[in-house]
């Protein structure tokens, strides 16, 4: 079989995409199953030797899956534990109390951003959304005004601020230091979450009137309807675990990486100590230690025993398998294009172009998204083909913002492929077309906002 070179290489490449978008959503067929089809398909066209295509596959699946399904596990299990102790309704009713009411949209972002960091969007989503309903319903605001601002934290974080797994993907891509990432992203998505978040929904919730019964809040208001005042006092003080202990569990996967990535200032490189502190500062192993500790935090100290605890595990393991198998595809999509010459042919023309490596991440980034539907698999993939370019040097661009480039990229324009989408729609009780309005464009600000910011502060650095 002839290899195809130049430009047909790329053309190869879009028809890949485009088919990829087709299939998803006009077809309708499962992004696993297509992401393989397309990478073998691909393969073929560009004159891959047949027996390497599946190899090729298989090597970018097993190296995405080797890291990402270790993390999704662990940071699931710590989501479950922080969601069946109550943690996380412990933190909304602090930061409510802080905010007050009038400002609960304010509350409700930072609760996301908190609670977002170890879990996946779809997880924090689930985890927060009964607390949600619960404060809509108590202070008399719109679900919207309540909601956005929490989706375009858990959004924000998703994208640009590790320990998330998606913007950890994109530090081990492309070799960037953790501590730093960690800092701009939070520079880049703070200001970027407060503007698509509070500020868009203050704007558009005026706008969309959602359904005066909604079947899915009912069921999580329920719970509390019967409860009086003293009662809900009684419960939030003794039930629920402390905020200062709560806040700690979640955090600790994010201060063990930070002293991971600080131990060569701190300690001298090549000893017992700074081995240590390397080794507890790595993702699968802060991770680790952070949901053993939430099994005393969030399980013993609540009265939960081994039994629950091990069924709440094995509980929360089975709805992430779907992601971890369209993620690791992703991987091996991003390999056969690697392997095909199809991302080498991308770096020249753009190299030849003299496009930033930043706007590069974004574009190949978003236009991945608007294939798959997935942030992560956006992330992973347009970490494969943009990583090249900054090891090249062509062009000398910190790899920490590359990260933060190609994290907003991944979060544009949610539409009817992306699992996040509907997840929206069903649980707000919207239209399509109002999930397009409120959803869709609250992700697609976070996008170029988090792009602009990216590049602001390259320029300062």
């Amino acid at each position: 079989m002839e290899a195809v070179h130049g430009s047909m290489l790329l053309v190869y490449g879009v028809i890949a995409i485009a088919v990829l978008i087709l299939m998803i959503t006009r077809f309708k067929v499962y992004p696993f199953l297509v992401l393989i089809i397309v990478s073998l398909l691909l393969g073929l066209a560009a004159g891959m030797p047949a027996g390497s295509i599946v190899k090729s596959f298989e090597t970018g699946n097993g190296n995405t899956l080797g890291h990402i399904a270790i993390v999704v596990g662990l940071g699931t299990m710590l989501g479950k534990m922080m969601a069946e102790s109550g943690g996380a309704e412990r933190i909304a009713t602090t930061l409510i109390r802080w905010f007050g009411e009038k400002n609960i949209h304010w509350a409700m972002m930072f609760v996301a951003i908190i609670v977002g960091l170890p879990v996946f969007f779809e997880v924090g989503f689930v985890l927060l959304i009964p607390i949600a309903f619960n404060v809509a319903k108590r202070t008399g605001k719109s679900l919207l005004l309540i909601g956005l601002p929490m989706v375009a934290g858990l959004s924000v974080v998703h994208g640009l601020i590790p320990p998330h797994p998606a913007a950890l993907l994109a530090v081990q891509a492309y070799h960037a230091d953790i501590g730093r990432t960690i800092v701009y992203g939070l520079i880049v998505g703070v200001p970027t979450a407060i503007v698509a978040g509070p500020l868009f929904a203050l704007l558009i919730h005026r706008h969309i009137t959602l359904p005066e019964n909604n079947p899915l809040a009912a069921q999580f208001i329920a719970k509390f309807d019967d409860q009086s005042g003293d009662h809900d006092k009684k419960r939030e003080e003794c039930d629920l675990p402390g905020f200062g202990v709560t806040l700690f569990t979640i955090l600790l996967p994010v201060i063990l990486m930070l002293i991971g990535s600080w131990a060569d200032l701190v300690t001298t490189p090549k000893t017992l100590a700074n081995d240590l502190l390397h080794f507890i500062g790595n993702t699968d192993v802060a991770l680790l230690i952070a949901v053993l500790v939430s099994f005393w935090t969030f399980g013993a100290q609540r009265g939960f025993n081994r039994e629950q605890i091990q069924k709440f595990c094995g509980e929360c393991l089975a709805p992430i398998a779907g992601i971890t198998l369209i993620v690791g595809a992703g991987g091996g999509f991003g390999r056969v294009l690697m392997d095909s010459g199809i991302s080498k042919q991308i770096v020249d023309t753009a190299t030849s172009a003299h496009l930033s490596p930043l706007l590069l991440g974004w574009l190949v980034a978003a236009l991945i998204r608007l294939a798959t539907g997935s942030a992560t698999v956006a992330m992973t993939t347009a970490c494969g083909i943009v990583a090249p370019i900054a090891s090249a040097g062509a062009v000398a661009v910190k790899p920490e913002l590359l990260v933060l480039a190609t994290g907003s990229g991944s979060l544009i324009f949610s539409h009817v492929n992306d699992g996040g989408f509907w997840l929206i729609k069903e649980y707000f009780g919207m239209t399509v077309g109002q999930t397009f309005k409120t959803w869709s464009l609250c992700e697609t600000i976070i996008s170029v906002l988090g792009l602009g910011l990216t590049f602001a502060l390259a320029a300062v650095l």
